[in-house]
């Protein structure tokens, strides 16, 4: 956590100098983006939706989002986009309290969620900069077939990489982006070992809560980056101790090594009162196992690794293969996996009022999920960055009420 916070903090200094330093910067999001291509052109990304989070965590988004709705933005817009909006307007001070550089290239790439598309053009007409669009194909079928591999690589050749030679002023270079991407890979092995580790007794990792710490660097401006390999070695050996020595995770509380209970939960966590959600958790003796959220920004734990043997297909595999752009039943099947994979004993969701990339259907995930593994779902409610969203004591008591089925289900077996 210490490794990462610093890194976060290193990077939001680095944007806030980019113009005086000569370093232009690129906008994009989280899911499927295209990390080691930006690093290639030496470009700085930004990424909104860890502004916003990053935000909410510092307990400023609500401002954000009130000053977001004074514009005639909706309540039931996604929080995450208010909180952007409300930022800009307040003179887009980041939440380290440094300003942030207005973008050179917005790079939209649509991975699962209009919502992007929506933002981007907002943005646009604020900075009125360049975007380029990277349109990537719905899982509507669960899988990847080879023309769509193929429609995204035409558009990264076509599109984006003209895009970022004009805004960047440098030649693509693909000796460059292969050393990015070799370095994405071993960090991308160095994770899956983390995530995989779950499955020991005790748990030394939380998957939900101390996951959102463990994806930090990878999913956002570092991966590819020697700093960023260094974390996952780091953070693997610690993981292996704590393995060897039977340890639990770290919690706000301490460590939690009295584990009554291994769920996997569905859905972002709440950043506004994250501290107190995750303690909710931990009193209760509930380590989380898996968590959708840990594969927001690319499954590896069900084989991908970025390939610089094919550095065009591997980016386009990527941008594909992120937990939002597949359909329903694919979710399913993730969540069905990791419950059994990760002896779970249960199941929970939550579902954020204003993500309708991961709430849509969450109901009917549940009772179909409750039907196949035969495992108690519990479901809870509340928002990313709102913090009007959140109501600790009807979480709490549901929280309770849930773990007391779970304990009473596990009894009867």
């Amino acid at each position: 956590m210490n490794i990462q916070k610093k890194m976060i903090g290193d990077h939001y200094k680095k944007l806030s100098t980019a113009k005086a330093d000569g370093k232009k910067v690129v906008y994009t999001f989280v899911p499927g983006n295209l990390n080691e291509l930006i690093l290639s052109f030496d470009m700085l990304p930004v990424h909104p939706e860890i502004n916003a989070l990053q935000s909410g965590m510092r307990k400023k988004s609500g401002d954000f989002i009130m000053e977001a709705e004074k514009s005639g933005h909706s309540e039931d817009v996604c929080t995450y986009v208010k909180c952007d909006i409300g930022m800009m307007k307040k003179g887009n001070i980041g939440p380290t309290g440094e300003k942030l550089p207005e973008p050179d290239l917005l790079l939209l790439s649509y991975t699962g969620c209009f919502t992007f598309m929506k933002w981007f053009e907002l943005l646009q007409k604020e900075y009125n900069c360049p975007v380029a669009m990277l349109h990537v194909p719905y899982q509507g079928d669960g899988e990847i077939t080879e023309s769509m591999k193929q429609y995204v690589v035409d558009q990264i050749r076509d599109t984006v990489i003209p895009a970022l030679e004009k805004a960047s002023g440098r030649k693509y270079d693909e000796n460059r982006l292969k050393e990015f991407l070799r370095s994405s890979a071993r960090a991308e092995d160095d994770l899956v070992a983390i995530w995989e580790s779950a499955k020991n007794r005790p748990s030394p990792i939380d998957a939900y809560f101390g996951g959102v710490y463990y994806i930090g660097p990878i999913f956002t401006a570092f991966r590819g980056l020697p700093e960023c390999e260094q974390y996952y070695k780091s953070l693997r050996k610690e993981v292996e101790y704590r393995v060897e020595h039977k340890m639990g995770p770290t919690t706000p509380e301490g460590e939690l090594n009295q584990q009554k209970f291994r769920v996997v939960v569905e859905g972002p966590p709440n950043w506004t009162s994250f501290r107190e959600f995750w303690k909710m958790f931990s009193d209760e003796g509930a380590v989380v196992v898996s968590s959708t959220y840990i594969t927001v920004g690319g499954l590896y734990d069900r084989g991908f690794r970025h390939d610089a043997g094919k550095p065009m297909e591997t980016m386009a595999e990527y941008c594909m293969g992120c937990y939002t752009n597949r359909n329903l039943p694919a979710r399913v099947d993730i969540l069905e996996k990791a419950i059994k994979d990760y002896h779970a004993d249960g199941f929970l969701i939550n579902s954020i009022k204003s993500c309708n990339s991961f709430s849509v259907g969450q109901l009917l995930m549940l009772r179909e999920l409750e039907k196949r593994t035969g495992k108690a779902g519990g479901f809870i409610e509340s928002d990313l960055v709102d913090p009007r969203y959140f109501s600790a004591s009807n979480i709490k008591n549901r929280l309770e009420s849930y773990f007391q089925m779970v304990a009473a289900k596990r009894a009867s077996t």
